[in-house]
């Protein structure tokens, strides 16, 4: 179904970006790969046919002003149109209210939120071209706040919000817009600091059964985006999750209180 779209993917230099572009190469999809770590990216996009022209690797910051656009401007320029976006990049501020800065808060808005707008803005025109697909990686954290965890799921409540009402929005013009709510998939984020910064060496708290690999959650997070479902929700607990905070919401701030009462659940690597 994907042969011979192009597919722009933000945050591809790992975890499920990185799944996302091989999966949608698989699919005969021509890719275009953008993140910070431009080392990691054009090594992946070597493998996916950079000298055939299949695959791009691009530098580009979610939080920097116009860069975006440059990217759209870039990948129109090098492959003509562009048919599906993922917006995917984002990292998690985890840490009790009163340990947070108002700055903490910021860096998250800026990447999860102003990141997302800023990737949709700049694709839209494209999109309404290709009458295309735009999808928006949130989480499972935009249903549900766990203690520490109210920057991250502040960002992912907004996001969420965001893609109902761009959905409305771009549905005249042929653009499909689907939120894809992971609950824990094989990624850095937990190995993430508050900072955005990647701690290759820090052990990921959530033990490794309770994660969905990250090449599964990309067929399925492709399989919804080809269909234009408006939404999808991942993995087994993520579906408990948003089901309990969407119809028994008493009995998710019970537990979140008992969760409260023994400390975080799930600890990062701090900034130094």
């Amino acid at each position: 179904m994907a042969d011979g779209r192009v597919v722009v993917i933000t945050g591809a230099s790992a975890g499920i970006g990185e799944a996302l572009a091989r999966e949608y190469s698989a699919r005969g999809a021509r890719t275009v790969l953008v993140a910070r770590r431009v080392e990691r990216i054009a090594a992946l996009a070597e493998s996916l046919g950079a000298r055939e022209g299949r695959s791009l690797a691009m530098a580009g910051d979610v939080t920097v002003d116009g860069d975006m656009e440059a990217v759209f401007e870039r990948s129109r320029a090098h492959f003509g149109a562009v048919d599906t976006v993922f917006a995917n990049a984002g990292f998690g501020v985890d840490g009790f209210v009163e340990t947070l800065s108002l700055d903490d808060y910021r860096r998250q808005f800026e990447t999860n939120v102003f990141g997302v707008i800023r990737t949709a803005q700049a694709a839209l025109p494209a999109l309404r071209a290709s009458r295309g697909r735009l999808a928006v990686v949130g989480s499972v954290s935009g249903y549900l706040v766990q203690p520490g965890g109210t920057a991250y799921s502040m960002s992912k409540f907004a996001v969420r919000a965001f893609c109902d009402g761009l959905r409305a929005e771009m549905g005249p013009a042929g653009v499909s817009v689907t939120h894809i709510a992971p609950g824990f998939v094989t990624s850095d984020i937990r190995r993430t600091d508050r900072r955005g910064a990647l701690h290759d060496d820090a052990k990921d708290p959530v033990p490794t059964w309770l994660q969905m690999p990250a090449e599964e959650a990309a067929r399925r997070m492709a399989d919804a985006t080809d269909r234009r479902r408006p939404e999808l929700v991942l993995t087994g607990h993520g579906h408990v999750g948003v089901w309990v905070a969407r119809h028994a919401p008493a009995l998710l701030r019970g537990v979140m209180g008992v969760v409260a009462r023994r400390g975080m659940p799930v600890r990062k690597p701090r900034p130094e």
